[in-house]
């Protein structure tokens, strides 16, 4: 029997990244679709439930998977098909890449940082003519254009500063490792939990179907007066179905009826492990006793890693098409309109037999082309 395909486990940065991808990133982009597939996996979803919720092939997913086990968060990018023949050496590039961290101060020059056009232009020597401080120790004639890609390519990208985080929850491995052991051991079993929020009645920006030069338009905002909510989520990893309520604040209380409503989904009285964050709202002493008695097991994420939890992956297109482009007028519709994009998506989840005949005609295409989804194709002899 042939183990599932699942992403390793991330790092602290690799999480933070891929959570900050996810929701705010351009939901449209290639890396906010890889950067889902890898996330859900990594925290247990299964493969045929994540393809659902990216809509794209299991064969796909699967690469992606792979891809990101052997090169990190390099998998965001697709290999795309290779250009000219290459003129710059690997010293060239070394010495790029040193330039490039190297504070352009310490080179000589009069400002705190490289922009693309002004390393280029260091590089190729334009600086240092009339003094020698300023001249790189060799020159390069690189363009902007291709100089952004090897950087690109070795994980040096343009990025504001801020500030050191890490978890330091002393169980953080131990946790890891039972939320690992519990999605791979008892998926059937598994459900995750979480507060999405804060949700506040306001005009979200987002994307249409428009004439060009001529989308939706939202309103300004002078007031909110409405208050905000929380969406208490709770999904379920085996049967991939998503519920939820709005409330008016996180509290334990609230966190109670949702552990029972993940209850109600198992009346078999058989042993639940439930996925959720460090809040105190999650862990209460009444929680506690009640998960006790009732056979739940509480499954916390350390500190500072939400990433590790299943269902955030399922909150990016909630927001993606609940709040995206939204005007609503108060809680009570924007609360309606979500239990229906809920009940839309439970609903909706497309048939395995479609999708295996979709899958094997998708994999006879590409065999007539010789080529694979998201890899260049060989190259042909003259």
């Amino acid at each position: 029997m042939s183990v599932p395909v699942r992403a390793r486990r991330l790092s602290p940065d690799e999480g933070q990244y891929l959570l900050r991808l996810v929701r705010r990133g351009r939901q449209e982009s290639i890396r906010v679709r890889r950067g889902l597939m890898i996330l859900a996996s990594s925290s247990g979803t299964p493969v045929p439930a994540i393809a659902r919720l990216v809509v794209a092939d299991e064969d796909t997913v699967r690469d992606v998977i792979h891809a990101f086990n052997q090169r990190r968060l390099a998998a965001l990018d697709p290999h795309w098909a290779g250009g000219a023949p290459r003129r710059i050496s690997d010293d060239d590039v070394a010495f790029i890449l040193a330039t490039a961290r190297t504070r352009p101060k310490k080179l000589g020059l009069p400002f705190t940082h490289f922009s693309i056009r002004k390393l280029a232009g260091h590089l190729q020597g334009r600086y240092g003519r009339h003094d020698r401080r300023q001249a790189p120790a060799r020159q390069i004639g690189i363009r902007r254009e291709r100089l952004r890609q090897i950087l690109g390519s070795h994980d040096i990208t343009f990025q504001r500063t801020r500030t050191w985080k890490e978890s330091t929850d002393p169980d953080y491995e131990s946790k890891l490792d039972r939320i690992e052991e519990v999605t791979t051991k008892f998926l059937p079993r598994c459900f995750a939990f979480d507060q999405f929020g804060p949700l506040s009645i306001r005009p979200c920006h987002g994307t249409c179907w428009a004439a060009r030069n001529h989308p939706d338009r939202l309103r300004a905002t002078y007031k909110r007066t409405h208050g905000i909510r929380y969406l208490h989520g709770c999904y379920d990893l085996a049967n991939d179905k998503l519920w939820g309520i709005l409330r008016r604040r996180k509290g334990g209380d609230h966190t109670l009826s949702a552990l029972k409503t993940i209850r109600a989904a198992r009346p078999d009285g058989a042993p639940i492990y439930v996925i959720l964050d460090n809040l105190s709202a999650n862990k209460t002493p009444t929680i506690r006793r009640w998960a006790a008695r009732h056979k739940v097991e509480l499954c916390l994420t350390p500190t500072s890693t939400s990433w590790a939890d299943p269902i955030e992956a399922q909150f990016g297109p909630l927001r993606m098409f609940t709040m995206a482009n939204s005007d609503y007028p108060n809680h009570v519709v924007l609360a309606r309109d979500m239990q229906a994009y809920l009940r839309w998506r439970n609903a909706n989840a497309r048939h395995p037999d479609v999708i295996a005949a979709q899958r094997k005609e998708r994999a006879r295409v590409r065999s007539e082309r010789h080529q694979r989804w998201g890899r260049p194709a060989p190259t042909r002899a003259a």
